[in-house]
C-alpha cells in the first residue's frame, strides 16, 4: 500500500508535526505501507527518495515556517497522488486544500490528523483582533475542514471531545504518534553536561519544545522561584527555539533568574536530544493546550520523572504517581512539587523506574500498526463505494 502525506511543515523545521510525520513514515514501512511526502522546501535540502519539496517564502513574523505557493502545492500533490492508495493531510493550510483536491480528482480516500488546537493559539498571533471572534472563526474552519474528509485522526481523547463540540461529524480516531523507545534510552548525560558547563551534581529540570507563548513557559519561571526554596541549586534548561524567545529571556532577567535558567536552542534529535534528556534529573511541562505531548513520552523513555500540568492531550499520558507528578495549575504548588522531587531524589526513585514502563505503552510500532489498519479500512470502503456507483443495472 502507498500513502501520500501532505504537510505545510516538515524537517528541518522541528516541531511535533514534523516529528509525527517522520515517526510514522519510518515505522509504517514495517506494516507494508510506503509513505510519500509533499512538504515545503526551506533552503537547500538534498533530494531524498519519496519526498517532494515545494518552494515557499518565510511566513511574516515567523521566519522558521514557510508559506508554499498555492498552485505549486496543488500541482505537486496531484502528480504525487497518481500512484497512491490514500492521502493523509497533516496541516490545515495550503496542504489541506491541495490534498483534498487531489483526493477528489483521483477518487482516493482522504484523512487528516488534527494536530493543533488552533482555537487556543490564534489570539497569540493576531492580538489586535477580538479574541472571541478569532476563536469562533477557528472553530468554524476546523468544522468545515474535518467534515470534508473521510476520517480524522486525533492524538488524544480530549481533542476528540473538543472536535465533537465543534460539530465535527466525520469518524474521529484517537491515535497518538508513539515514540521510538530505544532512541531516548542511550544518551550520554555526562558528556552533555560537560559540553554545556553544567556541574555533574547540579539538579537539572528540563523543558523541551517550541519556545512559544502557548507552551506556557513563563509559568515554569514562576514555579522555579518556589522550587528554589527547597533546592537552591536547581537549573532549568530550555531546549528549543521559537518566536517567544526574546520576551522570555527578558522575563528571566527581570525575575533575577539568569543564573538559574539556560536557553540552549534546538538539538539534533538523534544524538544531542537523547543526551540532553540523560543529563536532566526531571522533566517539566506546563502547556495547557497540548494535543498529545510527545516530549513527555520521550522524557519517560529516557527514565526521567515528569512534573507537568495534566490538561488536554497530556491527560491521556499522565497518571499521577506512575512516572510523573501532576500538581495543580498553580506556580507555587508546581514549584514545591519540583523542588521536593529534586531535593529528595531518594524518596522519588520509584517515579524514574515507572516512567519507562509508562513509555512502553506508547511505542511507535504499536501506533503504526493501528494507522496502517485504518488506511486499509478506508481504502477498502472507498473501493466498495466506487464499485457500487459504477455497477450497471442488470
Amino acid at each position: 500500500m502507498r500513502v501520500l502525506m501532505v504537510s505545510d511543515v516538515y524537517f528541518p523545521r522541528v516541531n511535533g508535526v514534523s516529528t509525527s510525520i517522520e515517526t510514522f513514515r519510518r515505522t509504517l514501512a514495517g506494516e507494508g505501507v510506503e509513505v510519500r511526502l509533499v512538504v515545503p522546501r526551506y533552503g537547500d535540502e538534498p533530494e531524498a527518495p519519496g519526498i517532494v519539496r515545494v518552494a515557499g517564502r518565510p511566513v511574516p513574523g515567523d521566519r522558521e515556517d514557510r508559506l508554499v505557493g498555492w498552485r505549486a502545492m496543488h500541482a505537486a500533490v496531484h502528480a504525487a497522488a497518481a500512484e497512491c492508495d490514500a492521502i493523509h493531510i497533516q496541516t490545515p493550510f495550503v496542504a489541506h486544500y491541495a490534498g483534498l483536491a487531489a483526493a477528489r480528482r483521483h477518487g482516493l480516500p482522504v484523512l487528516a490528523t488534527y494536530h493543533t488546537l488552533f482555537e487556543e493559539y490564534v489570539e497569540h498571533y493576531a492580538p489586535w483582533l477580538p479574541a472571541g471572534w478569532l476563536r469562533r472563526q477557528a472553530r468554524a474552519l476546523s468544522r468545515r475542514q474535518c467534515n470534508g474528509l473521510d476520517a480524522v485522526v486525533v492524538p488524544s481523547r480530549a481533542m476528540r471531545d473538543r472536535l465533537l463540540t465543534y460539530g465535527v461529524q466525520r469518524p474521529l480516531h484517537v491515535l497518538p504518534t508513539g515514540i521510538p523507545l530505544g532512541q531516548f534510552a542511550a544518551g550520554d548525560g555526562a558528556a552533555f553536561r560537560a559540553a554545556h558547563g553544567i556541574a555533574p551534581t547540579r539538579p537539572v529540570a528540563l523543558f523541551v519544545g517550541r519556545v512559544a507563548h502557548e507552551k506556557n513557559i513563563g509559568f515554569l519561571f514562576e514555579a522555579l522561584q518556589h522550587a528554589h526554596r527547597l533546592q537552591p541549586q536547581i537549573l532549568l534548561v530550555v531546549a528549543g527555539e521559537g518566536p517567544a524567545m526574546p520576551e522570555l529571556q527578558a522575563r528571566v532577567a527581570a525575575l533575577g533568574l539568569t543564573d538559574s535558567v539556560r536557553f540552549i536552542g534546538y538539538l539534533d534529535r538523534r544524538s544531542a536530544l537523547p543526551a540532553c534528556y540523560a543529563a536532566a534529573d526531571a522533566f517539566v511541562f506546563a502547556s495547557r493546550t497540548e494535543t498529545q505531548g510527545l516530549v513527555l513520552l520521550e522524557a519517560m523513555a529516557a527514565g526521567l520523572p515528569v512534573v507537568a500540568l495534566s490538561a488536554m492531550g497530556t491527560a491521556d499520558i499522565l497518571d499521577d504517581g506512575r512516572g510523573c507528578l501532576t500538581p495543580p495549575d498553580d506556580p507555587q504548588a508546581f514549584g514545591e512539587a519540583l523542588g521536593h522531587l529534586l531535593a529528595y531524589p531518594g524518596a522519588w526513585g520509584h517515579l524514574a523506574r515507572s516512567a519507562l514502563d509508562c513509555a512502553r505503552d506508547w511505542s511507535d510500532t504499536a501506533m503504526a500498526a493501528r494507522l496502517a489498519t485504518l488506511y486499509r479500512q478506508l481504502a477498502t470502503a472507498k473501493n466498495a463505494r466506487f464499485a457500487v456507483s459504477t455497477a450497471k443495472p442488470a
